[in-house]
């Protein structure tokens, strides 16, 4: 009996040098943050300053995103970003133009800390569309092609491997950069929500 208790001391000891300590509690979380990402968006954005007119402004995002650097540190600074292009379709719900169509390529930015499901983030965008102008009526943008700038910061939820959520506060500036005279610009800022998918 005592050779069997030793022999499965011995086994216990070896299987522990080769697997590690069975018995540890710490906690060990490979940081490897999934490679792609598609991802749909919605807000609701307000008018806050410069135009005449008080847009309200509908934003739908898809956005495809490619992981490009990590963070893997213990400071607060932990996490990765992520390289993003977005197509953007804006029904304009109250204001001069009907609709605003465009591209974004920005980044974002993920602050993640170890077995944490709340992600919060930050990002930012440049890019370029085409909204349907009156440069006849007051407050109206001045032609076509339009820039676009949005940022924005959030929080996102890890519902498994695959799925997120996120709710984040959104600010979106619209101009021609000066083209036409006068340019009158918008700047909107509101909430939005999202669903994303990594693989």
């Amino acid at each position: 009996m005592k050779s069997l208790g030793a022999a499965c001391g011995v086994l216990l000891l070896a299987t522990s040098a080769i697997a590690g300590n069975p018995f540890s509690t710490e906690a060990t979380e490979a940081f490897s943050p999934p490679r792609f990402e598609v991802a749909v968006q919605s807000g609701y954005l307000f008018g806050v300053f410069g135009n005449p007119d008080s847009y309200e402004i509908g934003p739908e995002f898809l956005t495809g995103r490619i992981r490009c650097g990590l963070v893997d540190s213990d400071s607060w600074l932990r996490g990765y970003n992520q390289l993003c292009l977005t197509g953007v379709f804006e029904p304009i719900i109250r204001g001069v133009e009907s609709r605003y169509l465009g591209v974004n390529f920005g980044d974002r930015y993920n602050f993640v800390r170890p077995n944490a499901r709340f992600i919060p983030y930050t990002f930012f965008g440049l890019g370029m569309g085409d909204i349907d102008s009156h440069p006849d009526m007051r407050g109206s943008q001045g032609q076509d092609f339009t820039f676009n700038i949005l940022s924005a910061i959030g929080i996102s939820y890890q519902i498994d491997n695959h799925w997120k959520i996120d709710a984040g506060i959104l600010y979106q500036h619209l101009s021609n950069g000066g083209q036409t005279d006068p340019n009158p610009s918008l700047n909107l800022f509101g909430p939005q929500v999202g669903l994303s998918y990594s693989f």
